[in-house]
């Protein structure tokens, strides 16, 4: 069986293990400004975010790389969020996943996007595969609850808790 995709935009991201190498950092320090951009932005979908990324480079630790992720993320406008927010993409469900949960999605995620005008997204950076599911389903209906100006505070710690994981997998593949 073919994974299938989630219905609507739920940002999932993969979950990958180990820490990047200083050779990593490296490579990210002296890669060249268009390369490190288009890298950046596969991690968070926002043109400010990766920039300023990009111009306070080098980066003499992993930690301080991960700061200044996180401060830039602190720093999106409400425009730089919610064009983070539009360029989330479909994650695909794991093998086996049966027509109810996708129902159950479509549902949530229909009704998520209806009441905050934007894709959900959730972190889920250790936890078991398996979990990924429930806890989504799970995110959308507790936040459902939220007003639309604290949906926004919510997703934006989302946005950065991905970025920076997905920042660390994009030094872990170094392919810059």
């Amino acid at each position: 069986m073919t994974p299938t995709h989630l219905p609507g935009r739920v940002a999932i991201p993969e979950q990958t293990r180990g820490t990047p190498s200083q050779s990593h950092l490296d490579r990210f320090n002296s890669a060249s400004a268009d390369d490190l951009q288009r890298t950046l932005l596969a991690c968070l979908r926002s043109l400010r975010w990766s920039r300023r990324i990009t111009d306070h480079r080098p980066y003499p630790t992993l930690d301080a790389l991960l700061a200044a992720s996180d401060e830039a993320a602190y720093d999106l406008t409400p425009v730089d969020l919610s064009e983070a927010l539009a360029g989330e993409t479909l994650p695909a469900l794991p093998d086996g996943t049966y027509s109810a949960a996708h129902m159950a999605m479509d549902a949530a995620h229909a009704a998520y996007e209806a009441k905050f005008g934007h894709s959900f997204v959730i972190c889920l950076d250790g936890l078991p595969p398996e979990e990924a599911l429930d806890q989504v389903l799970a995110g959308i209906r507790s936040r459902l609850t939220n007003d639309p100006e604290e949906e926004r505070v919510v997703a934006a710690e989302e946005l950065r808790r991905l970025a920076r994981g997905r920042l660390v997998d994009a030094l872990r593949g170094a392919g810059l």
